[in-house]
């Protein structure tokens, strides 16, 4: 999908991810000493703010504008604390340019996308980590069209978490988690990565978490 599909899926529906963050995402990064976060692919936010929340200084970069759009009016209902820690930038995963200081955190969350951009995309994340900074990837694994329900149904734009490890293998981060990890889903079908799907079965997604050393 392009920039427009997406732009067309978002204005379609309200909060087409809902408006909590991502089981993973929370499992993960509950309780990390905050710092400056990048969220790719951030959609409506969703991540994007819990982090803010959690007191993160929070980039959230996505190619849909209409999602854009929808992410800073949640922002505007927001404690101003949290508002403030929250900027939003149009632009590409697969080509976006980091400062120079890096990122402390780089978020990855749904972006199913065929290899060659997934790639492309990770390894600029990877690039825009700071020393001693964390890459999370997640997404819908491969297995998830045989073994979950709900997200898509084109296989080239699902991975595993070894794809993960091969796209990063040169790029001198340490895996910290590399696994299969079963959500429960319910509510209808959905496939950039809201809990979306039949309601009580179980979605199989990819995890990663990986990071840079300190030195």
């Amino acid at each position: 999908m392009d920039s427009q599909d997406w732009d067309d899926r978002y204005a379609a529906s309200e909060l087409v991810w809902g408006a909590a963050p991502n089981q993973w995402v929370v499992r993960e990064l509950t309780g990390r000493t905050p710092g400056h976060a990048l969220d790719l692919a951030a959609g409506e936010g969703r991540n994007a703010i819990w982090l803010a929340a959690q007191g993160w200084e929070v980039t959230g970069l996505d190619f849909s504008a209409v999602a854009l759009e929808r992410a800073e009016r949640l922002t505007a209902d927001l404690p101003d604390e949290v508002a403030d820690r929250l900027t939003w930038r149009h632009g590409d995963a697969r080509a976006f340019e980091a400062p120079a200081a890096g990122y402390d955190l780089v978020l990855v969350a749904y972006l199913q996308i065929p290899a060659s951009g997934r790639r492309a995309a990770l390894r600029r994340a990877a690039d825009a980590l700071a020393p001693g900074g964390t890459l999370l990837v997640i997404g819908h694994d491969l297995s998830n069209l045989t073994e979950g329900v709900g997200g898509p149904q084109d296989p080239a734009v699902l991975f595993t978490p070894e794809d993960v490890l091969a796209d990063l293998a040169d790029r001198g981060l340490r895996p910290v988690r590399a696994e299969r990890v079963h959500r429960t889903v319910g509510g209808e079908p959905g496939h950039k990565g809201g809990e979306a799907g039949a309601g009580g079965r179980v979605a199989v997604d990819a995890l990663v978490r990986l990071e840079r050393g300190a030195g």
